[in-house]
């Protein structure tokens, strides 16, 4: 087999393996066809895709401008860029390499999916509104889309953030979530919301959204036996070894609540309900795994128009204390107390939130 032959070889099963996410053996591959064939823009671009989905974006970003140069007609190769750039916390630089892939291909939703969320965070909410309804009309995806257009525009307002969103973000912020949450944005729901418990203590307690396990470091001598779940895979790993769970699952909150075999003497929510809008469902599943006496605590942020629950441009849901009362309520389940302090900050502005305390009789 001659070097150009074998070089397409090596990239064709790169591919494959790409299509399989088994993104390793896919960089090996495009390595290998490299070596043949050095500065082949399309190989270059699938190695730059490549480390992307490695969580290699300084790398995946060189390769990358090395094959706009080379092409500078390919708008894929543009994308990824825009990708990598933006994930290496450089977004203006994103945002042009955005633009100019879009300017080569107007029909990447992935693309303008990027472009509206690079300008939602620089601030120019309407521009990226427009980007959301691009995505959309040439076939991107149309919950996530659809939940970016909700929080900027209004509309229809989604039941939940979607989930790949939420495990993508949390897998991404796992390594520097705790830093980030307890020092730069004051967090302290955990803390507070097992103080409100007073001297009780607990024969089981269930984390939902545990995070890096905060709340289960709350809990020590306070529950002979917690068990966290959340969704996302990396905050998973932590909680499980931060060491103060008897269990920690990966699942969506819901499921792993109707699924549920076993009751629970304290359940705990803390800024989660951030990420689901409807709660009706799943605190009618906190109350069927609570046990008689049992108590749910959780935090939300407080909406401030008067709507039961309102979806923020920051992406996260608020929800009124009407609505939380009326919760209670249909979901059979006593007020201890509500108590209204900011959850955290944002930009260094207190977040106004609503701390509660529920019982089951």
């Amino acid at each position: 087999m001659d070097t150009f032959e074998q070089a397409k070889d090596f990239f064709l099963q790169g591919i494959a393996h790409y299509e399989a996410a088994r993104f390793e053996q896919a960089h090996a591959q495009f390595e290998a066809s490299l070596s043949l064939l050095p500065r082949r823009a399309s190989t270059l671009t699938n190695l730059g895709a490549t480390r992307i989905k490695l969580g290699r974006f300084a790398e995946a970003a060189s390769v990358l401008e090395e094959a706009t140069q080379l092409d500078p007609s390919d708008g894929q190769a543009w994308a990824h860029l825009a990708t990598a750039l933006a994930e290496l916390g450089r977004p203006e630089q994103a945002l042009r390499c955005a633009e100019e892939a879009l300017r080569r291909n107007e029909r990447l939703p992935a693309a303008w999916t990027l472009r509206g969320t690079l300008l939602r965070d620089l601030g120019h909410a309407d521009q990226a509104a427009e980007c959301f309804r691009q995505a959309l009309e040439h076939g991107g995806d149309a919950q996530l889309n659809g939940y970016f257009l909700a929080a900027l525009a209004g509309g229809a307002l989604p039941p939940a953030t979607p989930r790949p969103y939420v495990q993508a973000l949390f897998d991404g912020y796992a390594p520097g979530f705790e830093e980030h949450l307890v020092e730069t944005l004051h967090y302290r729901a955990p803390e507070v919301l097992v103080r409100g418990l007073g001297e009780r203590q607990f024969g089981s307690a269930l984390d939902l959204g545990c995070g890096t396990g905060l709340v289960g470091e709350q809990l020590r001598g306070r529950a002979r036996r917690v068990v966290g779940v959340d969704l996302s895979h990396g905050m998973v790993e932590r909680a499980r070894a931060r060491g103060a769970y008897a269990q920690v699952a990966q699942a969506d909150l819901l499921e792993f609540l109707r699924a549920a075999d076993e009751s629970f003497d304290l359940v705990v929510a803390a800024d989660v309900f951030i990420y689901l809008g409807e709660l009706d469902a799943l605190f009618a599943q906190v109350q069927r795994v609570l046990a008689p006496g049992g108590v749910f605590c959780f935090t939300v942020e407080l909406a401030a128009t008067g709507e039961p629950i309102e979806l923020r441009p920051s992406l996260r849901y608020a929800h009124s204390r009407v609505y939380v009362e009326s919760l209670a309520r249909s979901s059979g389940l006593d007020i201890i107390e509500l108590a209204e302090q900011p959850v955290r900050e944002d930009q260094r502005t207190p977040i106004a939130g609503l701390f509660a305390w529920l019982a089951k009789p």
